[in-house]
């Protein structure tokens, strides 16, 4: 593998990049209009422009991509997450046309794609599954009846995609309705497929997910968990490794069931299983991303290992070079999601120009980003600026560290989720660990946020006026004759 083309753009294809150059790989990036000056075009070696600015006339071009790959003489295309990642045809078209596609198979991606085949597929693995039906729902009498013989709260889910799109929970009968209409057009329009099905409604779980790495001779190991529980709406906005309330039983349990889930569709390369656990410890199977997370870097920093090297390794038919117990647990790691939203307006998306931004350095603290200084954030994709990511000995360390990384992020032009991430680090039920997937509803306001910042900005100018206070005092005192 001499060339790798990567069909993404900003902060995962510099990602990917950098693995690629340090390996000896050279990679070709390719651009929207609105991308033309954007980091990652200069990071790689060399770099083709895609189309307009909007993914469907750019980044969601497949059979455009190919040509683009056959042309510059490529050996590989990595996906990144998004866009085309977990695009099935897209992965039979790569393979197809004889290149690598640095991710798993077209069949794997099918099944773990919908959310009914992927159930049908666990069946004989005996995988704890969240109680529900095993069949696409689109009739509202129908979806009542198994409602009340479930019984309330119930969950209507996308069969295909994630990300929060087209779910919806239902308290009452008289709702089902209204939501089962929201979540089919919701689902339509993110997945072009509006199928839903029903399932039990968990209250108040956590949100685990495990890390798994399948070569193509069979072996699958996997790298421990992320604590994933801290959303917004069903989207992620930190994420830690490892959790802090599984024990090393539990641990080793999900572990095992996570490469069942990955065996059972004989997955290759990098994957991530993503479970719900109840109060009680109990666990579910909620779904299957076949692709890199965002959220790698934690795994990274607590494993030691190059996730995108693993997955290049594989993709050119290696064997693992690790067994499940070679992976060891060293340390605490933790990613704050840094958009360009506005914590104080209900997360809306906050448009405009990087006029200051600096991201911070320092032991323990990575930045993974595709922005610079004077940089417009484009309306035209997810308006995540950069991933930050710190790490420390224990848990503690990890926090404090996010915290002075946090402080020490100076963005201006846009508002950002930095403010947001300092308010969950320093609040006293996270420092704890006593959270679930509620901890937005139960514990953040904008009011209180707003509270938050007022007083850290009187107290840094409390602390400013007694510097200078002191410092004129000391420029007073008269000099001594000699």
């Amino acid at each position: 593998m001499k060339k790798i083309l990567i069909a993404n753009r900003g902060e995962i294809a510099i990602r990917v990049m950098k693995t690629a150059h340090r390996m000896g790989i050279k990679t070709v990036a390719i651009y929207s209009e609105i991308d033309r000056k954007s980091p990652h075009v200069r990071y790689a070696n060399e770099a083709v422009y895609i189309g307009e600015s909007p993914s469907n006339k750019s980044y969601l071009l497949g059979d455009k991509i190919i040509e683009i790959a056959l042309e510059m003489g490529v050996d590989a295309i990595h996906p990144g997450y998004g866009f085309l990642s977990e695009n099935a045809s897209f992965s039979e078209k790569v393979t197809k046309n004889g290149l690598l596609f640095i991710g798993p198979n077209a069949h794997a991606i099918r099944i773990m794609g919908s959310k009914l085949a992927a159930k049908e597929a666990l069946k004989t693995y005996d995988i704890p599954m969240v109680p529900g039906i095993d069949k696409a729902v689109s009739d509202i009498k129908e979806a009542t009846v198994i409602a009340l013989k479930m019984g309330f709260p119930i969950l209507i889910k996308a069969a295909a995609g994630g990300g929060g799109k087209g779910m919806r929970v239902v308290e009452k009968k008289e709702d089902i309705g209204q939501q089962m209409q929201r979540a089919i057009s919701e689902a339509t329009s993110s997945f072009g497929d509006g199928s839903v099905f029903i399932e039990k409604y968990i209250s108040s779980p956590r949100h685990i997910e495990i890390q798994i790495m399948a070569d193509t001779h069979g072996n699958v190991i996997h790298l421990f968990e992320r604590e994933c529980s801290i959303q917004r709406r069903h989207q992620k906005l930190i994420e830690e490794a490892p959790s802090v309330v599984l024990t090393p039983e539990l641990r080793k349990e999900m572990g095992a069931v996570a490469v069942l889930v990955a065996k059972s569709c004989d997955y290759v390369g990098a994957g991530t299983v993503e479970f719900l656990l109840d109060s009680r410890h109990n666990f579910y199977f909620l779904e299957m991303n076949t692709r890199l997370q965002v959220e790698h870097p934690v795994t990274e920093f607590i494993t030691n290992l190059d996730l995108v090297e693993l997955q290049i390794r594989v993709a050119r038919g290696e064997k693992l070079n690790l067994k499940q117990e070679d992976v060891k647990i060293k340390g605490h790691a933790i990613e704050l999601r840094v958009y360009a939203e506005d914590p104080l307006n209900n997360f809306l998306p906050s448009v405009g120009s990087l006029e200051i931004y600096k991201p911070p350095t320092g032991t323990g603290i990575r930045v993974d980003d595709g922005f610079e200084e004077g940089m417009d954030i484009p309306i035209y994709y997810d308006p995540m600026i950069s991933k930050l990511i710190t790490y420390g000995a224990n848990r503690t360390e990890a926090i404090q560290r996010m915290i002075y990384a946090i402080n020490n992020y100076p963005i201006k032009g846009v508002k950002t989720t930095l403010p947001f991430g300092k308010f969950v680090c320093e609040h006293p039920a996270f420092i704890r660990g006593d959270f679930d997937t509620h901890f937005v509803q139960n514990y953040y306001s904008s009011e209180l946020l707003k509270k938050e910042l007022t007083e850290d900005a009187t107290l840094a100018a409390l602390i400013a006026l007694k510097l200078y206070t002191q410092e004129k005092a000391l420029l007073r005192i008269p000099k001594t004759s000699s």
